[in-house]
């Protein structure tokens, strides 16, 4: 088994990219909430803890502490930004209110050497971080020095080498931090002696053994849509348990242009999976018909295909097991510093819940994995690139790619314009540049003229964005020659646009959806 680091959850928004950076040094982590930290750590051989940042202030009554558990363990420990303060706290030193508010990039100086600099960091240099905090430590616990210092915080960086107690006021998760993951690596590697062991073909191999054990000779039932999530997912159990896999592709009427066929030929043609197909695109457009507000939609198509699904699974007859391709940051969020736990059918959409009447229980073989690391288990199954590479699809599809109310008519011009689109983007070698790129079809009608007279037709937008973890998301730069290329076939050849926009716009932290 791999070698295990906690990180306890204080609410921060980096906490998950924590969780990245050490999983991409090749070391295994779970990320658990102060609340449930001291039953995380009893729950398996744990190498280090490390303490994230987060929102809150030591300083102010019922603020969130690290179990003291922690600290009993007399495991190496790092404590990040608010996890130094409450880590200093905990341990007898002292926090104040910040005199000079951090936020932002910032440069500190070495003043000494340690463990976690090792090879990145000399004594006497100058190094930039990035910081975000008002409170400060201002004096340190006993068997501290401190080894770093900032304008704002006088002990930066501090360390208790006996204890392999470790902490930063700065965030060395992120990339404007630009040694911070050399550092994370030093103290999971060389402070925790972590072997770095953690693979695709490691995790592989005993997720294959865990579900034989725990499925035995059951059925079970999995929802595709040919999304990267539900495909890896359905590819792993297969190879697990063969043909007590059924998968079942709901057509909801609201998927790309040749979506459901390329699922088909996948599954039944490429692996031998059988596969259920059910059309239900009248269905599912009769019920979202003058349906405007996005949020409705959502619950529609999300309770229709609930009732789709559960229909054809009772055809399938005696499973036991549901399938789905839940993530870990899924599971952070249900279990989060502000959530609750969650259960939903996420594979086809993010709303409403698995029903009682199911009576199934659940098998999410990804509930470990973060997208890239599902991208990388795709490879190390043999997933053809096309799927493995594929741009996030959201559940409810083109139907919140059509503000407004959802028709056939306006599909039909979405799904056209779209496959233009993208067409263009593979063409130019720019498709693994982005995360996700599609085009929605905009709620007003322009005029126009086209040869010798005028039309009245939709517009539409463009929308083309790079992130690296799903959550914030930038617009991709395209030259303007494409975007005019893109425009120009896009009018010419689907009749019913006759307009085009780039949508520049970039997303905080959240769905990078339209709607």
């Amino acid at each position: 088994m791999s070698d295990r680091v906690l990180i306890v959850d204080f609410g921060s928004q980096f906490t998950q990219l924590i969780a990245r950076r050490v999983r991409e040094s090749g070391v295994y982590c779970d990320v658990a909430p102060y609340q449930s930290a001291a039953a995380a750590l009893a729950a398996a051989p744990t190498k280090a803890v490390i303490l994230s940042g987060g929102p809150a202030s030591v300083l102010d009554t019922g603020t969130p502490r690290a179990p003291a558990e922690v600290f009993a363990a007399k495991l190496p420990v790092l404590g990040i930004c608010y996890g130094q303060q409450t880590m200093v706290a905990q341990l007898s030193g002292t926090v104040e209110a910040g005199h000079h508010r951090e936020f932002g990039r910032a440069y500190v100086e070495v003043q000494d050497d340690c463990a976690l600099f090792h090879d990145v960091w000399k004594r006497g240099a100058r190094e930039q971080v990035w910081m975000s905090h008002g409170d400060r430590v201002t004096q340190l616990p006993p068997g501290f020095r401190v080894v770093a210092q900032s304008e704002g915080a006088p002990f930066a960086a501090i360390a208790d080498d006996a204890r392999k107690y470790y902490g930063v006021q700065f965030h060395l998760e992120v990339a404007h931090t630009p040694h911070g993951a050399q550092l994370l690596r030093n103290f999971t590697h060389g402070i925790a002696g972590c072997r770095g062991d953690w693979t695709m073909a490691a995790f592989r191999a005993q997720e294959v053994a865990g579900l034989r054990k725990r499925i035995g000779k059951g059925k079970v039932i999995c929802g595709v849509s040919g999304g990267v999530d539900s495909s890896v997912v359905a590819v792993l159990l297969h190879e697990a348990i063969g043909e007590q896999l059924t998968c079942i592709l709901v057509d909801n009427g609201v998927l790309r242009a040749g979506e459901a066929e390329t699922v088909v030929d996948l599954f039944r043609r490429n692996y031998n999976i059988p596969l259920v197909h059910r059309d239900a695109s009248e269905l599912f457009l009769s019920r979202l018909a003058g349906v405007t507000d996005p949020e409705k939609k959502r619950k529609i198509i999300g309770a229709t295909f609930i009732d789709v699904f559960d229909e054809e699974a009772h055809k399938v007859g005696g499973a036991e097991f549901l399938a789905q391709g839940t993530l870990y940051p899924d599971v952070i969020e249900s279990v989060s510093f502000h959530g609750g736990p969650s259960v939903t059918i996420k594979s086809h959409h993010n709303v409403g819940g698995l029903p009682d009447r199911m009576k199934l229980k659940l098998v999410e073989p990804l509930r470990a994995l973060f997208k890239d690391e599902v991208r990388a288990l795709g490879r190390e199954l043999g997933l053809p690139a096309s799927f493995v590479g594929r741009h996030p699809f959201p559940g409810p599809g083109l139907a919140i790619r059509i503000p407004g109310e959802v028709t056939a008519e306006k599909l039909a011009l979405l799904r056209k314009a779209d496959t233009i689109y993208l067409e263009e983007i593979r063409n130019a070698g720019l498709y693994d540049a982005i995360w996700q790129a599609f085009v929605v079809l905009l709620p007003v009608r322009s005029v126009g003229v086209m040869g010798d007279g005028r039309s009245y037709d939709f517009a539409c937008a463009l929308r083309a964005v790079t992130s690296t973890d799903g959550m914030t998301a930038d617009t991709y730069p395209f030259p303007h020659e494409f975007l005019g290329r893109v425009a120009n076939r896009i009018v010419n050849e689907v009749r019913g646009i006759n307009r085009v926009t780039y949508d520049i716009t970039s997303k905080p932290p959240g769905t990078i959806e339209w709607e």
